[in-house]
């Protein structure tokens, strides 16, 4: 494989060994090939993520309008469970792992009708 031609951020560009952290030196080895490189290596690891949350706001605007979400638009999978508050016999959910590791999830349910949601700890 030829590993100059791939270049990689934090690989050593001869061998591909993953690099060792980068000193204050200005300065980094690898650890299999021995080589010596300056922090050039590493190449631009600045990265940009933006994340999307559900806004308070919109969802009150879409209850001020009216707007009832179906079975096709929601939030997660559908499964047949009757919502306490109107009878619907329809709920989407969604499993977050909240407690520990060796505890069950958290399943969060979502009334496809009125959007009542409640919570069960399986």
């Amino acid at each position: 494989m030829d590993y100059k031609s791939s270049i990689t951020p934090g690989f050593c560009p001869d061998c591909g060994s993953i690099l060792p952290l980068l000193r204050m030196t200005g300065g980094v080895s690898c650890y299999s090939c021995h080589k010596a490189y300056d922090e050039s290596v590493y190449g631009t690891m600045e990265v940009n993520y933006k994340i999307h949350f559900n806004s308070y706001e919109s969802r009150k605007a879409e209850k001020q309008q009216g707007s009832q979400k179906t079975a096709a638009a929601a939030e997660g999978p559908v499964v047949s469970r009757k919502c306490p508050k109107c009878d619907n016999d329809k709920m989407s959910y969604a499993t977050v792992q909240l407690r520990s590791a060796d505890e069950g999830q958290t399943v969060f349910f979502t009334c496809t009708k009125c959007q009542f949601k409640e919570s069960e700890n399986s």
